[in-house]
């Protein structure tokens, strides 16, 4: 089935559906962020406030020594020692409302980001089997990291920066009309000019810092997919084809990186330049203002300083314009993500007392509705039978039995367990009846002990150790350095591929169940230990209804009933002897394995 990939752009596809559901999530902490806004206010006014406190200073100090040169007077010391007490305090206010405001955001993102966190790993076990057979590993992982990440960084500074930038625009405004109109009106008209700059650079930034999210998911992929495949690529010598491609996303990324960032980077300099601009014009207006006493020189002090910082606030709103942007498409991700469909559980029944009776009543299934793999199957289990499916790759052996855990649903038919339809039964306790080993093995980092006993999780060590026992698992543990306690790396590189499958087949003989399916599950230990797990399987298969996948038919010699599967369908059904007998479509199977 085709992969698609859940993070191709970096666009909104429904804006007011996103901000409803970002503001549901941000909602519950509403009074935390009011007190944050009030907090963001107060710091940027006292900010505001200071420079013309400060040119108060710079007034009192001019006259002052106007005074002196004329010798009518001095410098008024305790003046301006009173003015820069209330400077400082000013500063200091102005910082701690800064780090409150900051300290409650900071709160807020990471209580919203941990909740999604939580609420994602909760979907990804909700998820049916078709869901990760459609969507790229990559991918998934870009959501729980990348996406929840930028949400949670954006949202600790992007709104309480809005609030400062808007206050901060006004507020400065206020202040130079304040202290002269002509001067604030001159600065205004910078006002249009700045922003039709910083719209343009933002219009031909925005494709590029999409490339640069779409290339970022890219080479993510490909990391991901060069550790995990890196045994394969080595094996078939493909180190330089996936540098090539490595290399080929690496400089796509890097291109549009480059354009991104330089066109952003941008911005600074032509504000500079606006505001160097602005204030020649200022400082020119200004003096002539002074030299006919219209405005002080600490007025003048003051106003260039509030110049100068007009422009900021603009490309503040236009770098936090960028940063929402980016916000709300990685939120519209994660939402999307956990409004996908879950496994529907209607059932109510519990399996306390399930014998282990199955039957496959005209059971029609295709992964995809288009293609139909299982057409008609039918079959019957008698609870404590050993039954083998054999059959050609691609039959469908491994899809009936993923059938009977429900791992999917069927297009039509029923799955009846003990008389009922599996649907019938609580999907939980469904999920308890059966314990499966794969022909490809999983375990996880953590001590060999903890992995065995994934299977139980409360088993006494005891327990865990005698069924590592059934499963000859015992002595090659006890090999080991540290034994049970040894840990397993990531990738469980540290222990061979038949060890794997030993410890996964203890792992099933532990969870204890009422069926057992073993899918190839001897196919990568070698012959003598195949032939130990063999014998110890059948104990633990007596009285407990089992499935056994095999391509190598020599070990399904003794089951009770062979199913032969062929194209979706039952084409023979019978024990090992009689199916010979037939010379049929099993026996032909069965002797190609002997052909010299």
């Amino acid at each position: 089935m085709p992969r698609r990939n859940m993070r191709t752009t970096d666009k909104v596809k429904d804006f007011k559906g996103t901000v409803k559901k970002l503001y549901a999530r941000i909602a519950q902490y509403k009074l935390l962020i009011i007190f944050a806004f009030i907090f963001a206010i107060g710091s940027t006014i006292f900010a505001i406030i200071s420079p013309k406190i400060l040119g108060n200073a710079t007034t009192e100090i001019y006259a002052g020594i106007i005074a002196k040169i004329n010798g009518v007077g001095t410098i008024n010391f305790i003046n301006i020692k009173n003015i820069l007490i209330s400077l400082t305090i000013l500063y200091i206010i102005s910082a701690l409302f800064s780090y409150i405001q900051s300290l409650i955001m900071t709160s807020v993102s990471q209580k919203v980001s941990y909740e999604l966190r939580k609420e994602v790993s909760y979907k990804l076990n909700k998820l049916p089997m078709k869901f990760y057979d459609r969507e790229a590993t990559g991918d998934i992982l870009s959501i729980i990291t990348n996406d929840i990440d930028t949400l949670q960084i954006s949202l600790n500074g992007s709104l309480t920066q809005i609030v400062s930038a808007i206050v901060t625009l006004i507020g400065i405004f206020i202040m130079m009309v304040s202290i002269n109109l002509t001067l604030a009106l001159i600065t205004a008209l910078v006002l249009p000019f700045a922003s039709f700059i910083v719209l343009l650079i933002v219009s031909k930034s925005q494709k590029h810092f999409v490339n640069q999210q779409k290339y970022l998911a890219e080479v993510d992929a490909e990391v991901e997919e060069l550790i995990s495949g890196y045994t394969v690529i080595k094996a078939f010598n493909a180190e330089e084809k996936t540098i090539a491609k490595f290399d080929e996303d690496n400089q796509k990324l890097q291109d549009a990186g480059f354009k991104s960032q330089f066109l952003s980077g941008l911005m600074h300099p032509i504000m500079n330049f606006v505001g160097n601009l602005n204030y020649a014009i200022i400082a020119i207006v200004g003096s002539l203002l002074a030299i006919k006493g219209k405005i002080t020189v600490g007025n003048i002090q003051s106003f260039i300083q509030y110049s100068k910082q007009f422009t900021n606030p603009i490309a503040q709103l236009a770098q936090i314009s960028n940063q929402i942007q980016s916000m709300l498409a990685a939120s519209e991700r994660v939402f999307n993500f956990l409004n996908e469909e879950e496994l529907i559980d209607q059932g109510t029944l519990t399996t306390e007392n399930v014998a282990g009776n199955i039957e496959f009543k005209n059971v029609r299934f295709g992964y995809n509705e288009n293609q139909i793999i299982i057409k008609d199957f039918n079959a019957k289990i008698n609870k404590g039978e050993k039954i083998a499916i054999v059959g050609p790759t691609g039959a469908g052996k491994t899809t009936i039995v993923k059938l009977l855990m429900r791992f999917y649903e069927l297009n039509s038919g029923e799955i009846l367990l003990d008389g009922k339809n599996i649907t019938d039964y609580k999907r939980s306790e469904l999920e308890s009846v059966f314990a499966m080993v794969l022909q490809d093995t999983w375990l996880f980092n953590g001590t060999i002990l903890d992995n065995l006993r994934y299977g139980n999780l409360n088993a006494s060590d005891n327990e865990v150790i005698d069924a590592a026992k059934t499963a000859s698992a015992d002595y090659f543990i006890h090999t080991l350095p540290d034994g049970y306690n040894m840990v397993l790396n990531e990738e469980t590189s540290n222990i061979s591929g038949g060890q794997k499958q030993l410890l996964t087949i203890a792992r099933a003989i532990l969870a204890n169940p009422k069926v057992l399916i073993l899918d190839e599950a001897t196919s990568n230990v070698d012959t003598r230990t195949e032939e130990l797990i063999q014998q110890a399987m059948d104990k633990v298969m007596e009285g407990r209804t089992s499935f056994i996948i095999a391509h190598r038919l020599s070990t399904i010699k003794n089951a009770d009933l062979i199913l032969v599967m062929n194209e979706g369908d039952i084409v023979e059904v019978g024990k090992h002897e009689e199916l010979l007998k037939k010379n049929g479509f099993y026996a032909k199977i069965y002797n190609s394995q002997f052909e010299k």
